[in-house]
């Protein structure tokens, strides 16, 4: 039986390479591990860090096609990161000028948690511990 340990990294597409990039690591303060130009491919990766273990790659491409980003779309339904405080990262998030969803309930864990978007619309949860 296969024996995964933990999920490497979770992979996105975006439309506007800086724009997403100002957005991951100042808005969200993700850390940049590596940074790559593939002009074969006239495109980014970017390698993110965000903890000691977890990463994000972004990836740009030319043309890509535009994704469903509906909540019940298949495939990715979201991003999530964990926080301490989800009320302290909502307002974070409004002085930078970034909408965020009312905070609700996890009905399941009673867990606080709201929504945002990036700027491509991927839709981005913040999960309080």
């Amino acid at each position: 039986m296969l024996h995964l340990k933990k999920i490497h990294h979770v992979a996105i597409i975006v439309s506007n390479y800086e724009r997403s990039k100002h957005f991951y690591t100042h808005i969200l303060g993700l850390r940049i591990l590596n940074e790559t130009y593939r002009a074969e491919r006239s495109s980014y990766k970017l390698d993110l860090r965000v903890n000691d273990h977890d990463q994000l790659e972004i990836f740009s491409f030319p043309n890509s096609p535009p994704r469903s980003s509906y909540p019940e779309a298949l495939g990715l339904r979201h991003l999530a990161f964990a926080v301490d405080d989800v009320a302290q990262a909502k307002t974070s998030l409004e002085q930078q000028e970034i909408t965020v969803e009312e905070i609700r309930t996890d009905t399941i864990t009673g867990k606080r948690f709201t929504f945002l978007a990036d700027p491509d619309g991927l839709p981005i949860e913040l999960y309080e511990l």
